[in-house]
């Protein structure tokens, strides 16, 4: 790592440090009876990078999707039981988030180094954190954002299949809705810029995005912020009538790296999905001007990213004698 990395790295981690107020989580939780549990976390990350390239993103991608339902407390990893519906069989979910068996494998690890200490849920925030870090590592030897990911969560009884039917947001969605959806859990435009930029790395099916296509919202036509040449790079990739489960790069300059170089992509009309565009392409937002900071200075990206993973990542968590520390992640103690 050079200079300039590490001091853009040591800055952000340092200006990070003075945001932990949150009373209930800290970062030190595990210091005395599980003191590893970073670096345990990071070393099946690392091995499932060998060759998953996606995992990064997929696991970020998990954390995105539990917080958003009921607060950051491992519901989404729960298989259905008689009592509720899986998470995992929402339609957000549903063939289309991964990554469960790492997670089953980060917590195997823990159980045996720990048992019954770590949760679930902090498991998910551990590996958001990373999955940033270790990809910018393993792909580009540069450095990225870091974050003191604060701990202390306890893992949910139940899960929520119709909240998460709601309550995440959707590719297809318009801006107006999806910042409502941000908001209700207490994060603000910045954040949504923010976090949108995860879609730095990782792929997106053609189901969700061919509609942009062929027939843009019924109109026979495709979606009018699409550049030409993009439009015609999508349609060789995803045809009419084609696979829906084919896989486009998010970021189509840099696909595998984690830079600011999805928000230059927005201001040239290659944002992947209805809502990356409408970051950019929605005149008079309060979205556009972030895009275009975050487009000019990849260091202001870095460091709203990992403040706003820290802000999602305290979305009601489950602490004190609330929920229970599962020992399998897929399942209820004692179920």
């Amino acid at each position: 790592m050079g200079y300039s990395s590490a001091f853009v790295v040591a800055t952000i981690f340092l200006t990070l440090m003075l945001h932990e107020s949150n009373a209930q989580l800290n970062s030190t939780f595990y210091a005395n009876t599980c003191p590893n549990v970073s670096s345990i976390v990071s070393n099946v990350i690392q091995q499932a990078l060998q060759s998953d390239s996606r995992i990064g993103a997929s696991l970020i991608r998990l954390h995105f999707h539990d917080c958003f339902v009921n607060g950051c407390d491992a519901s989404i990893l729960l298989d259905g039981t008689a009592s509720f519906l899986s998470e995992k069989n929402a339609a957000p979910n549903a063939n289309s988030t991964r990554g469960f068996d790492v997670v089953d494998n980060i917590k195997t690890a823990l159980e045996n180094s720990c048992p019954g200490v770590v949760s679930c849920a902090d498991i998910l925030a551990i590996a958001a954190e990373a999955s940033v870090s270790l990809t910018i590592m393993y792909v580009l030897q540069a450095g990225g954002p870091t974050w003191n990911v604060l701990l202390g969560r306890r893992d949910s009884l139940t899960a929520n299949q119709a909240g998460a039917n709601s309550s995440i947001p959707s590719p297809v969605e318009g801006l107006s809705n999806i910042t409502s959806k941000f908001s209700a859990v207490g994060l603000n435009t910045n954040d949504l810029v923010a976090l949108s930029g995860a879609h730095t790395f990782g792929r997106a099916q053609c189901r969700l995005f061919v509609g942009r296509l062929y027939n843009f919202n019924g109109t026979g036509n495709p979606d009018p912020t699409i550049s030409p040449s993009y439009l015609a790079t999508l349609q060789q990739t995803c045809p009419q009538n084609g696979s829906g489960t084919v896989l486009a790069n998010l970021d189509p300059s840099t696909p595998d790296s984690f830079d600011n170089n999805y928000f230059t992509n927005l201001q040239n009309n290659q944002g992947l999905l209805q809502s990356d565009q409408e970051l950019f392409s929605s005149n008079g937002s309060a979205t556009v001007p972030i895009v275009n900071s975050f487009s000019s200075n990849q260091t202001a990206f870095f460091q709203s990213f990992a403040q706003s993973m820290i802000n999602m990542g305290n979305i009601s968590p489950l602490t004190g004698s609330s929920g229970e520390i599962r020992s399998d992640c897929k399942k209820v103690n004692g179920s």
